[in-house]
């Protein structure tokens, strides 16, 4: 039979005019359903052997092939989570169907992981999602799959404060962190603004104690270049204290690196530090705005924190106007006294 039923799904299993095999399930557990989409498939696949007619491909043939273009990407796992979602709303849909409206219509509007469930979901992260459609469907134009994709672009996010601490709010952090796995991430996490994966994946290669350094690799970096990593005491200390823990790894929890944050700990941490609301993250932006403060020059910190882009090391600058100060006073409400055309003597305003 050309139309059967599997694990209360059913499957078409035809030929195409030149004999090609196309077996794919039609998405739904109603036998009418079924038996329209199979005649809806066998019409195209003649129509497109015939007359030359492209065939329609879907949306799930294009989340397979583009997952396992994207497989040895960085973000591959969340590119899997956001087309599930949208399988669940496109399963079955011809690409060229899918238009912008209803990509638009489809975006989360509650966090989907589990540990942040029921939580809105930010313009960022919506931004996101849209990346990864777009981004297979910009892919299924260049596999000649569909003429054109619908334009989705990424809806502005607006210009938030950056969310920092001071040291004595992180000390108090780390005291309220009752793990040691998370406290010494966190720590480290202060002390060099690395990212989670950064350091939670950091090997024992990627270290020297001695010259007192570190070094991601071109493959683990966001900008996908290589960062130095100066470790100042803090640090090294903190490296010190996982010798002999794991062969290959410098962090560990029960003997193996921590994919994830423990997220529900960490927000209870900082619950109890008084430092809410304060993602993982922000403990980066935390050391951004510490050295800031300091004085270390935008230039030195952007090669510090490896920031592609210059701009993202300038929404640190506000924190250390120092370089402005001889400019003050060239502009004041009351400056010292000039005359007037008439040669009277008045006060200026600036």
């Amino acid at each position: 039979m050309s139309i059967r039923k599997r694990g209360g799904v059913w499957f078409i299993d035809i030929r195409t005019p030149s004999g090609k095999r196309v077996r794919r399930s039609c998405g739904t557990q109603d036998r009418k359903e079924a038996q329209e989409y199979h005649d809806k498939v066998k019409a195209e696949l003649w129509r497109s052997a015939k007359l030359g007619e492209k065939p329609a491909r879907l949306f799930e043939e294009a989340a397979i092939r583009y997952l396992a273009e994207e497989a040895e990407k960085r973000d591959y796992e969340s590119k899997e989570r956001h087309l599930a979602w949208f399988g669940g709303r496109f399963a079955g849909r011809a690409l060229h169907t899918i238009t912008r409206a209803e990509v638009f219509d489809a975006l989360p509007v509650e966090d989907q992981r589990k540990y942040m469930k029921g939580k809105k979901v930010s313009t960022s992260t919506r931004n996101r999602y849209l990346a990864t459609i777009r981004g297979m469907l910009n892919a299924a134009v260049k596999w000649e799959w569909m003429d054109s994709a619908p334009k989705l672009s990424d809806t502005p996010v607006s210009n938030s404060r950056i969310r920092w601490i001071t040291p004595e709010q992180a000390r108090a952090l780390l005291a309220a962190i009752p793990t040691d796995w998370l406290r010494d991430i966190t720590e480290m996490a202060f002390n060099t603004g690395l990212r989670w994966r950064n350091i939670s994946q950091l090997e024992w290669t990627q270290v020297d104690l001695v010259r007192r350094r570190a070094w991601i690799h071109p493959d683990q970096a966001k900008g996908k270049k290589p960062i130095g990593v100066p470790l100042n005491d803090a640090a090294v200390a903190v490296i010190r204290r996982q010798l002999g823990r794991h062969e290959k790894f410098v962090f560990v929890n029960n003997g193996a690196p921590r994919q994830k944050s423990d997220f529900p700990q960490w927000r209870r941490a900082c619950e109890r530090a008084g430092v809410q609301p304060f993602r993982f993250h922000d403990t980066r932006h935390t050391w951004a705005s510490w050295h800031v403060q300091n004085g270390t020059p935008l230039n030195v910190l952007k090669e510090l924190g490896g920031w592609a882009d210059y701009d993202m090391v300038l929404r640190y600058a506000h924190l250390a106007p120092d370089h402005l100060s001889q400019h003050a006073n060239t502009v004041t409400l009351w400056a010292q006294s000039a005359p007037d055309s008439s040669g009277a003597v008045v006060r200026k305003i600036g």
